[in-house]
Formats: C-alpha cells, structure tokens, sequence
C-alpha cells in the first residue's frame, strides 16, 4: 500500500480527487485502489517543555539557566493524539510512503517529523503542490521526486524550531523573572522575531513622541508663458537658513522675493524632457500582497493570509499563497493566457481591467530564473463563482488576478519634463507628467498624478502673474501600521545602521517569513505588547519597558535577519546546524547575563507618558505563561512552559 500524507484535510482531498479510482473513507483518511491518503493537522508534534528533560525545571528558576535539551525531544499535541494513532497504524501496512508536506521549510518539517517521530525506515516520496486544482495535482502526481533531495530543508526547519526554543524559554523565563523582582506581574515573552518587531514600533513611538515640529516656508510664484501657465517653487540658495532637506527655516527672505515677483520678467533656463517606460507591478508575494490589501482595504496582515488561506484551501482559486517570490514560471504563461479572458467574464471589475489585455505578450514576470521553492500568488483558472465569496475573499482575489492581468498589458509610457525658471537672479523649478500609453495604468487606482505642463521651449519669456509664501511645518513620522509594518519587516536593512550589515540584509528575507508575519503582529497584540488605535499599531507600556529593559542587539533586526539568512544556508547544505546552535548558544549566554531587575524597574517608569493606552492582552493575560494559542493559519509550535518562541 502506498501512503501519502498530507499537510492538511484539504490537501488530502484534493490528492485523492486526483487519483484515479473508487474512494472510500474512514475516519482520518480516504483510500483509492492501491493508494491511502492521510494527514497532519498541522503540526501533531511539538518541542517538549523543559520539565520533560528534568522535573526541576517545572519551576521558573535563574540560576537554571541556560536549559540546553540533550537529546531534543517532540511530543504529541494533546488534539493531535488521535490522527497520530491513524498515521501510525496506516504505516505499519505501507510498502511506501509519500511526503505530501507544502513546499517550503515547514512544510517539510511538519510531516518528516511525523514520519521519522513514528520511526518509518522505508523508502520516502516527495510530493509538492501549489496548485489544489485536479489537472495541476494530476501533474504533479506524475513527477514525485526522492524526500531525501530535501534532507537539508528539514534540518533547516527543524534547528529554526530547536533555535527558537533555546531563544525563547531561556530569555522569557530570565526576562519574566527579573521583572518579578521589579514588580512586575506576568510574563514576559521575549523572542528572535517578536521582539525585534517589537522594537521597531516602540523605536517609531519614541520618535513621535519626541518630535518637536520645526516651522518651514515654500514660495510659490506663477509664470505666464507662450501657451499658457507654469508654476514653479523658488529654490533658495545656501545664503539663505536652510534644514538639511533644503527647506528654508526663515520667513522674511521668502516675503521680501515674494514681494517684488509679481509682474517681473524672466524666462524659461533650463528644460529637461525624458519619455520613461515602466514595466507593470509583478504578481504579489505573500507581504506584498498583505501591504497592498492593508493599504486599500484597511485589512490587517492576518486578515489577508487567513482569507488566501480560504482562496487556496477551500475555493481553490488560487496557487499556493504562502509565498515570498513575485514571479511566475514560464510554463504558467500559456495556461493563464488562455484561461483569463473567460475567468475575468464572471466580475464586471475583472471584465473592465481585461479589456486592452494582449494574451500573447510575455511579461518580465514569467522568468523561471527567479522562482525558487514557490512562485508567485496567481489565480488558478477555475471560473469563480464570486456570489458564493465573503466581500474580503473577492476583493483579495482581485487583487491577486489584477497584478497577473497586468502582465498581459503594455507598459506605462510617460514624459516626464523638468523646468527650471530664472527672474530677479533666483531659480524656481516645476515638473510635470504626461501619460502617452496607458498600458497596465487603468488596472491599478494610485495617487493624484503630476499633472502635465504646457508646451515649453528653452529660451522663451516667462512674466510672474502672482506669487504667495506657504507657512508650513515638519510633522513627525506616522506611526506604523499593518502595512507598514509588513512592509519594514520586508525591508528591515532600512532600520540598520551598519553599513555593512546593511549590504547584507538587502540580500535576505528580513524579519520573519511570509508565513509568520502576520501572526507575529497578532501575537504582539495578543500578548499586550502591541494595541490598535484606529489603524496604528502603538506600543504600550508593557511593550515600551520590555524593550527599554533589554540588551539593545536583542530588540533590533540584525540579529535574526542574519539569522534568517543562515538558515537558509543550510537548507541550501552550505551550511552546518550544529555550529550555528552552538554559535547561538554563546550568543545566548551573553544575554542571559544582561537581565537585571534594577534596570528593569527603571525600564518600567521610564515607559510611562510615551506607551499607548494599556491593552489587556487578549489571550487571557497570566494563561499565556501556560500556553499560546496561535490562529490556524500560522504553522508555528510554541512550548508551553516558555510563554511562546516568536
């Protein structure tokens, strides 16, 4: 018998479809012919507590720190006992077994765990699916590959877990300790991913809070030129008080000119014209799609992947969603192409932006080069029936659609033009923009545009017909939001310092993966380091002194984006998991020596009057000491005795 195990229910339906021959079910998983499929549900297995090692860890102690686990150990989820007895039981019958895990490295984790948990020493398929609908998991029922070709992306999965175990229930028990002794009740969770996050959103509140607005002022003035109306913005010279972004700091130079332009004479110096042609948006990853839905819709992260979950899981209208590449394999050209124009007819939305769309044309999008692992989000051709959709599902699966119908458009053509003025020895400069092609434009709303100037010639006369001083004044960064947020985990080399630890996080995923940021955010908020004020996303007191208390390094990204970043190595066999832990392990106790209950009681005074409001965290406050429950849509395991590892 041959047993194919799948990451999910939905997935296990969706193989059995595909295969040929009468199903018959049981419970825990459905037999065709000579093949069984079956299932995980999630993760059924989870990092043992410390107390499983030694009883004494049970209580919360400093001086057992670091807990170091030799052997490691997994146990069984305590809901997940029942389809583990049903996995085992069917392998006791399997001549071979099919790895049917999502392609990526936790998919790979959860199932191999399973499979090497319950001690299968035959022989072991892989089977990957991105893809739920029958013709595309017939295909790839057709090319299953040797499980051991993926070896190094197990063992990359399975040392971020022990990793993050070691980071998390070493930090969380030495933190939630120390702020006992300062006074504080409950605990505090400390992690690789969260915290840094974390820091970033206290680091924008101390920015706002600390802003003092600075007045600046703008002069405009308006030139009447030979086919109608310019108006350009004086460019004060260094003469004059100046920030460092050029604005002048001084209101009486800009009244003085202002004065004296009205019915001044001069002409048109310097004209730059450049026609630009730009290539459409590519199809979403997983974060961009999330920053774009959080941007138009106002959806939170979670939102996003929880409703693309149901996309690909239940509607099975679109590919794999979990996925951090923008781009599409060549092979997907041809299938979309002809299956868009009718999949569009079902929405009058998706029916407008088809129109102008040349199905032959090749996008930069479809580059086999640049897909990894996974491709990008793409619609899978079935026909939606988009009644049967929640608003949030359709409006996520437009997007997803539009960012792949704009491929099939042509590029966005502009001229940009440039100009500078010159009267009464100053410079004043204006810019305009003008479509030529329109392309893949109509499909996205966007922005106010710059509106295009009038013909100009280089030389011609130019008269101010008025002028005006604009009084203005520097406004502090806004604060984050999911989009945001999302955004700077994406592209944490930003908020870094070191120039070269910057040159190389531009090289990396950034903070998390596409899979966990939307569930870090919500843990964040769940744990009452993190509250919504309308759309933002504000620390609050609890949040401001965790970090305030911490070893800087701990609550910024460099650390485990690095981290990300040799994970990756070994998953590509370039690197070793046993010196990355051990590295991690001298990392650690370096930390562990920095908890202080003293500076932790100054971190808890200082955090007052920037926090937000006080949030009560939504998992049950002191219950999350015992256990974290995290949503469905967040494969992550959390240890019990720890408080969580994120």
């Amino acid at each position: 018998m041959r047993l194919i195990i799948a990451e999910k229910p939905s997935l296990a339906r969706a193989i059995a479809d595909a295969l040929p021959g009468q199903q018959r079910r049981f419970d825990g998983g459905i037999e065709v012919g000579a093949t069984t499929v079956t299932w995980c549900l999630g993760h059924l297995l989870e990092q043992a507590p410390p107390d499983a090692y030694d009883p004494r860890y049970k209580q919360w102690r400093l001086d057992h720190l670091p807990i170091v686990p030799d052997p490691w150990q997994l146990m069984p989820r305590p809901k997940a006992r029942g389809q583990l007895a049903v996995i085992r039981r069917l392998l006791k019958a399997a001549s071979e077994v099919v790895h049917a895990g999502d392609p990526d490295r936790e998919g790979q984790l959860l199932v191999q765990e399973v499979i090497e948990h319950l001690r299968w020493r035959g022989p072991i398929k892989r089977l990957l699916i991105s893809d739920l609908n029958r013709p595309a998991v017939v295909k790839a029922l057709g090319r299953l590959e040797d499980n051991a070709r993926y070896q190094a992306l197990y063992r990359a999965a399975e040392t971020r877990a022990r990793a993050d175990w070691l980071y998390g229930i070493n930090l969380t028990r030495a933190w939630t300790l120390t702020g006992r002794q300062a006074g504080h009740d409950g605990v505090l969770s400390v992690g690789r991913v969260q915290t840094p996050v974390l820091g970033l959103v206290v680091r924008r509140d101390r920015e706002i809070a600390d802003f003092t607005p600075r007045p600046f002022h703008v002069l405009w003035a308006d030139f009447a030129v030979a086919h109608g109306q310019v108006r350009g913005w004086w460019q004060p010279g260094e003469r004059h008080p100046l920030d460092d972004q050029g604005r002048l700091l001084e209101r009486a130079p800009a009244a003085e000119l202002a004065a004296r332009l009205p019915g001044a004479e001069g002409l048109l110096s310097e004209l730059d014209s450049r026609d630009k042609r730009q290539a459409p948006p590519l199809p979403y990853s997983l974060s961009a799609l999330q920053v774009d839905a959080s941007r138009r819709y106002k959806y939170s992260a979670k939102q996003v992947l929880d409703t693309c979950q149901a996309l690909y899981e239940r509607h099975t209208l679109i590919t794999y969603p979990r996925s951090d590449c923008r781009y599409l394999p060549r092979g997907h050209h041809a299938p979309l192409a002809a299956a868009l124009p009718a999949l569009c007819q079902a929405d009058a939305t998706l029916a407008e932006w088809c129109r102008g769309a040349d199905f032959t044309r090749r996008g930069r999008a479809f580059d086999d080069a640049k897909v990894g692992a996974h491709h990008a989000l793409a619609p899978t051709g079935k026909t939606p029936d988009l009644a049967r959709l929640s608003a949030m599902e359709a409006n996520v699966y437009r997007l997803v659609v539009r960012n792949v119908l704009a491929q099939f458009h042509a590029h966005l053509e502009t001229r940009e033009v440039k100009a500078c003025f010159e009267v009464l020895g100053e410079r004043f400069t204006a810019s305009g923009s003008e479509v030529l092609v329109a392309g893949w434009k109509p499909l996205f709303t966007t922005r106010d545009e710059t509106p295009p100037l009038p013909p100009l010639t280089r030389g011609e006369a130019a008269r101010v017909s008025g002028a005006g001083v604009e009084d203005r004044e520097t406004r502090p960064p806004e604060p984050f939001n999911d989009a945001s947020l999302i955004k700077a985990m994406m592209n944490v080399a930003r908020y870094v310092d070191d120039p070269a630890v910057k040159r190389t996080l531009r090289e990396s995923d950034g903070l998390g993966t596409e899979a966990t940021r939307a569930g870090t955010i919500e843990t964040l908020l769940d744990r009452g380091y993190l509250v919504r004020i309308k759309a933002a996303l504000r620390a609050t007191h609890t949040g401001h002194a965790l970090i305030a208390s911490l070893p800087d390094p701990a609550t910024r990204p460099e650390r485990t984006a690095l981290w990300e970043q040799r994970l990756s190595r070994i998953a590509e066999a370039d690197d070793d998991e046993q010196a990355f832990l051990s590295a991690l392990l001298g990392d650690l106790r370096g930390l562990l020596g920095a908890a202080d209950a003293e500076r932790m009681r100054q971190a808890l005074g200082s955090a007052q009057g920037v926090a937000a409001p006080p949030a009560r965290p939504r998992s049950g406050g002191k219950k999350t000491r015992r256990s974290t429950k995290r949503s469905s849509g967040t494969r992550r395991r959390t240890s019990k005795a720890s408080g969580g590892k994120t």
